[in-house]
């Protein structure tokens, strides 16, 4: 599978990457009580976007490898860094760091096995969705 394959399987995953971060987002807004206006989702939406551009554009000159290294830990430090600002102390940024980490790392190890990408990505995901519901079930949906 060459460079652009890669990408273009890459980028397939752009929504649920975007969604699932976005979630987090809500999630830690919901369970601190932090407002996060909707200009600041738009922007760490941006953020996220400009991945697949950085790593389209750095491995038309790279490995996909280090393209995928570069772009993650470039949007990575961005999101984390802006989010410390939003966020207020430590421990929100880390986890977003940490979440972005490793839905990246999934990613790529989805990329990598053509195989078995489609049984490695339905286990991920399910397990990306129990600890979604595990981490939501103490909200309370009522109090607005």
């Amino acid at each position: 599978m060459d460079e652009y394959q890669k990408s273009e399987r890459t980028s397939k995953y752009g929504f649920m990457v975007i969604g699932l971060t976005l979630l987090v987002f809500l999630l830690i807004q919901l369970a601190s009580r932090i407002y996060i206006h909707p200009f600041q989702y738009v922007m760490i939406g941006l953020a996220l976007v400009m991945f697949y551009t950085l790593l389209v554009s750095i491995s038309e000159h790279s490995s996909f490898l280090k393209a995928y290294l570069i772009a993650s830990a470039a949007v990575m430090g961005l999101i984390t860094v802006y989010s410390r600002a939003i966020l207020r102390g430590f421990k929100f940024p880390l986890l977003v760091c940490a979440s972005l980490g490793s839905l990246y790392g999934f990613i790529y190890v989805i990329i990598q096995l053509e195989n078995y990408a489609l049984l490695v990505g339905s286990i991920g995901l399910f397990i990306i969705l129990a600890i979604v519901m595990f981490a939501s079930r103490k909200i309370d949906w009522n109090n607005e």
